[in-house]
């Protein structure tokens, strides 16, 4: 039997179909792991209780009590203020108080930010925590952040995530000397808002990261760029793009397949390189966004996200603990 290395905590109400598909999540995540992960989950025990003896898990997952639930409507303003034993708050203290290593929840983002920023406190020279994720391109993945945590930034802020997006490549993917790009309208200097403007000319002068110039909408999936930076407006605009636009292709593809006898044919023979294909696009399949800068673990899920795809963002959440990336971060952005 191995040891128990990380222990990993999930929101029991975050998303838009929890908590069924909380628990169909852990169900994967246990089958996957077994003894060498300790999973949780955080919520409504009368609610969740019943769910995890349904799906025969009440031995594998530990159950925390916490009786409020944060709406995707509450403010997070609101959130910080009340709402003290939410089970996002209820969670985040687990992350603090070192009972647990990681918290993943697909619940309301800017109180999911908002509390883990108040209870987890950030990085020594971190203003603000960034969203981050992981996105395909033709050369490998990118880093693209922040994708919905700030909506307003200042030109600091923008050069601060360069820094934490340069130091996750280098620790989690093994990116030397990473190309950070600047999200813009198109390549020229005088192209763009004041902000992006002066954050070009802060990173240009900054030698901490390998900055490369603007990097335009089209090119993100061109690899150009091993980051990109933007505020979390226009970042998380852009991903909801991208999201869509992938499930369009997969959509078209899966009924041109199905069309005719001689596609049918041709799918089956390609079969292994339509999985990958499929695999490669599928939003599901890069679910799991860190937040960047805080003082702990904590993973955000997209909150349409399956079973499948929450299992996904528990398994970034697990390789962030078991790597020691946040150790890593910390004495990278330390210096």
């Amino acid at each position: 039997m191995c040891a128990v290395t990380v222990r990993i905590l999930v929101d029991g109400h975050g998303g838009d179909d929890a908590p069924g598909v909380v628990i169909d999540a852990l169900a994967r995540a246990g089958a996957d792991y077994g003894d060498s992960v300790r999973l949780g989950v955080v919520g409504r025990s009368g609610q969740l209780r019943p769910l995890l003896e349904e799906a025969s898990l009440l031995q594998q997952v530990e159950l925390i009590h916490a009786d409020e639930v944060i709406g995707m409507c509450d403010s997070p303003a609101r959130v910080v203020r009340g709402k003290r034993n939410s089970s996002i708050h209820v969670g985040v203290r687990a992350i603090r108080e070192g009972r647990w290593d990681a918290l993943v929840s697909a619940g309301n983002t800017g109180a999911l930010m908002a509390v883990s920023k108040l209870l987890l406190r950030t990085l020594p020279g971190v203003d603000r925590p960034a969203i981050a994720s992981l996105i395909p391109s033709v050369e490998s993945e990118s880093l693209f952040l922040d994708i919905g945590a700030n909506v307003e930034c200042a030109p600091h802020h923008l050069v601060q995530f360069a820094q934490m997006g340069s130091c996750y490549m280098q620790v989690a993917e093994g990116v030397r000397n990473p190309r950070v790009g600047l999200l813009n309208i198109g390549s020229e200097e005088i192209k763009g808002t004041e902000v992006v403007k002066e954050a070009a000319a802060l990173l240009a002068r900054e030698d901490t990261v390998n900055y490369i110039g603007f990097v335009e909408a089209s090119e993100i999936f061109l690899g150009v760029a091993d980051v990109v930076v933007c505020d979390g407006f226009v970042g998380n605009v852009a991903l909801k793009s991208m999201e869509g636009t992938a499930r369009l292709i997969l959509n078209h593809l899966s009924q041109e397949l199905r069309s005719a006898p001689v596609a049918r044919i041709g799918a089956m023979l390609a079969g292994k390189a339509l999985r990958r294909t499929r695999e490669a696009l599928s939003p599901g399949e890069h679910n799991g966004a860190p937040l960047l800068g805080l003082n702990g673990v904590v993973v955000k899920s997209h909150g349409s996200a399956d079973g499948h795809a929450l299992a996904c963002a528990i398994e970034v959440a697990r390789r962030e603990v078991e790597e020691d990336l946040l150790g890593r971060l910390r004495r990278a952005i330390g210096g």
